[in-house]
């Protein structure tokens, strides 16, 4: 088999949800010597038919689930190995965290998977983020964008308050392009209520928005 059409393969596992096909093609790739570049390349093609078939009703949400656990189990094998290559620069700088008293993950996670298979960097804070981390981690990360996951109703005013924070505290110079808030509460009235610039309840859709904020 060519080296291409492990990539295509590769990419058709992604899409089926094999994850140990999939897992295993990447790790065959990698000990051929193939460009990280492109088994990232090929995995974002997998991840995008996923998303594909989500919106049309043929993958659930225990399909995202799964795709954005291979996406960031392939992006652990890839990744180290673009040490010094234009995909460390990724197409944008993604920060992003749940509020403080908020422990949910599951949806912060497919999306972080989802950016990296599209290329852009993404920081992590994890759950449960204080105001102040998050302003700490805007002067270290420098982020394009900031994502924020709120999935609790009582964590609206959180919400709220971190981003007036970050609004008030970050230098003009370092202020992001965008304040993203996710999660299946968001709407344009609770938008526009926290003070985010923009909202989605669904993992492709907060793609779509970040790559149209980093285009602009």
């Amino acid at each position: 088999m060519t080296r291409e059409k492990k990539l295509i393969r590769l990419s058709t596992m992604i899409a089926a949800l094999d994850e140990e096909k999939a897992l295993a093609m990447a790790r065959q790739l990698i000990s051929d010597g193939m460009d990280p570049l492109q088994i990232i390349a090929y995995s974002h093609k997998g991840i995008t038919e996923v998303g594909l078939r989500y919106e049309r009703g043929i993958y659930f949400i225990s399909g995202l689930i799964m795709a954005g656990e291979i996406m960031e189990q392939i992006s652990q094998m890839v990744l180290p190995l673009t040490m010094g290559s234009s995909l460390q620069q990724g197409v944008g700088r993604i920060l992003i965290g749940t509020v403080e008293g908020d422990i949910h993950y599951i949806g912060k996670d497919i999306f972080k998977a989802f950016l990296r298979g599209h290329g852009f960097a993404v920081h992590d804070l994890g759950v449960d983020v204080s105001k102040a981390t998050f302003l700490s981690a805007v002067h270290e990360y420098k982020p394009d964008i900031v994502g924020f996951s709120c999935l609790i109703s009582t964590c609206l005013d959180t919400l709220k308050e971190t981003i007036a924070h970050l609004k008030i505290h970050v230098p003009q110079g370092l202020a992001p392009r965008a304040y993203l808030a996710g999660g299946h509460l968001m709407s344009k009235r609770v938008c526009k209520a926290v003070g985010a610039d923009l909202c989605t309840t669904d993992s492709m859709e907060g793609i779509r928005l970040c790559q149209t904020i980093l285009s602009g």
